[in-house]
């Protein structure tokens, strides 16, 4: 059988935005997949272990007939993309697929941000999301033993928020760009149903991860986005898109496109270039930690190869851009004070 006559497996589990983010990606393309709920604390039997043990894992057939263990969905998305022909995920134009590009960025690395802080951060949040994560994963353990892991999980969670930036200073900052992504984010929703157009992108499903968390199980940041009841329907629209019928004409045009997300890309150079920045330079510089300056305030944080990375795939994907394609989004990538990251 090929590859689209079988089963693609995964391991994931509810409370991962990642994890979402794919099984939603799944259903939209149809592609035929199991999920496996649980964790690597709880491997599934007779599957290989990743280098990197993050969720989701998925488990692709190889041509020696054995399977391979590969995480990070954004190059899991591209590798569907070729293993899997119809409802492309991702825009045909170049000057839309670069605006999706940078989008699921934004939303798979500083959107988590907030899904993290939430999480973890405020009291109410912390002894929601603790049981959770057991359940998820074990829902027939033993009320004490659950009890137990929930108690020493949150702990060891709540120590960690310094790893994504999250304590007392950043926390307005984080909560600030959050509150003002849902008033951007509801108007870009109210042109064409999703961030560029009239079908789904990669980018939605990255904001939809991300949503399925801050929006429905943290209970402070689903408070704040029960305020944008269209956000709120958009997040359980999203969960099964395979029955929409995408055409060709449903992506926007590049002008349409950069107009619609112009406030969307000004948040991003608000608060996620300078962290890209600083990241970046303290990465070069060999620096465990960084401090800088995000909408005012300060922010400090350990370094992050990994998003330096992220920035350097941005600048790449832009600098590989043809001459018209790069003055169009360079315009309005220096209105939204993106410029100096992105083609730097």
């Amino acid at each position: 059988m090929g590859a689209q006559d079988q089963p693609l497996r995964l391991l994931g589990a509810p409370g991962s935005p990642y994890t979402r983010k794919m099984i939603a990606l799944l259903r939209y393309r149809r592609i035929q997949h199991a999920i496996i709920w649980g964790g690597h604390q709880n491997p599934p039997p007779g599957l290989p272990s990743p280098k990197v043990k993050l969720l989701p894992t998925f488990y692709f057939p190889t041509a020696r007939g054995e399977l391979e263990a590969v995480v990070d969905s954004t190059p899991i998305v591209r590798r569907l993309e070729q293993a899997y022909d119809g409802r492309s995920a991702l825009p045909h134009d170049p000057i839309v697929a670069y605006l999706n590009d940078l989008i699921e960025d934004y939303a798979d690395e500083w959107l988590t941000k907030a899904m993290f802080h939430y999480r973890w951060f405020h009291k109410a949040d912390r002894e929601n999301a603790g049981p959770l994560l057991i359940y998820w994963s074990l829902p027939t353990l033993a009320d004490a033993d659950a009890a137990q892991w929930a108690s020493a999980i949150t702990k060891r969670q709540f120590d960690r928020l310094y790893v994504v930036g999250s304590n007392e200073i950043t926390a307005e900052t984080i909560e600030q760009s959050y509150a003002r992504f849902l008033d951007v984010f509801a108007h870009l929703v109210a042109q064409r149903g999703y961030v560029l157009g009239a079908r789904p992108a990669s980018a939605d499903f990255a904001i939809y991860g991300q949503l399925t968390q801050l929006g429905v199980v943290e209970p402070t940041s689903a408070a704040l986005t029960a305020r944008f009841p269209r956000v709120r329907a958009w997040i359980d629209r999203m969960e099964d898109l395979s029955g929409l019928e995408p055409q060709d004409e449903d992506w926007m045009t590049p002008d349409a496109a950069l107009d619609v997300c112009a406030p969307l890309l000004a948040e991003i150079g608000r608060v996620y270039a300078p962290f890209l920045l600083a990241n970046a330079a303290a990465v070069q510089a060999g620096d465990a930690e960084f401090s800088t300056e995000i909408d005012g305030r300060a922010w400090t944080q350990p370094t992050f190869p990994y998003q330096a990375k992220c920035l350097q795939w941005l600048r790449e994907g832009y600098a590989a851009l043809d001459g018209s394609a790069r003055g169009a989004l360079g315009s309005a990538f220096e209105r939204a004070g993106l410029l100096r990251a992105l083609g730097g």
